[in-house]
């Protein structure tokens, strides 16, 4: 029994779409080879580890930055230190922080760990007002149990 059908015209079809089915799941293959290096990931402090995000992986690091932990240097760079109220991240910036930047307010950092484990951010990205935080930040929070809805903010574990 021949597969094959008998009509020439649409054998000629079927010819066309086996050997397009290829070249285009190639080109689909290919494409999301490309891409995987500009997906970039969401991580809090407390989810970091050396198995996951190894040195040099572009990341988002996301937290509360811890009080009293921001040095300004005179270089323009930044070092301060986030928290999700686990764990804790050394953060070290050169550049302009956004101007609502401040100790004790969520914000997401992209960047790279170095080999030191610091987080070499190449982006700051801080709240716009009051009741604002980013939503990973706020997600983690929640997950935490740390988030308070009724005063749009964090409270520090213990309090």
């Amino acid at each position: 029994m021949n597969w094959l059908p008998k009509s020439p015209k649409a054998r000629r079809r079927l010819w066309v779409v086996a050997a397009a089915a290829p070249v285009l799941a190639l080109a689909v293959g290919l494409s999301l080879w490309a891409m995987k290096d500009n997906v970039t990931f969401f991580y809090s402090p407390s989810e970091v580890t050396v198995e996951k995000v190894p040195t040099g992986q572009m990341i988002r690091l996301g937290g509360l930055v811890v009080e009293g932990s921001v040095v300004k240097n005179t270089d323009g760079s930044v070092r301060f230190t986030i928290t999700d109220n686990e764990a804790t991240a050394p953060v070290h910036f050169k550049g302009d922080l956004p101007d609502l930047f401040r100790e004790g307010q969520g914000i997401v950092a992209q960047g790279r760990y170095g080999p030191d484990r610091t987080f070499e951010a190449t982006q700051v990205l801080a709240k716009h007002d009051e009741t604002y935080m980013p939503r990973e930040v706020a997600d983690r929070l929640k997950e935490t149990g740390e988030w308070r809805p009724e005063s749009g903010s964090y409270q520090p574990a213990g309090k």
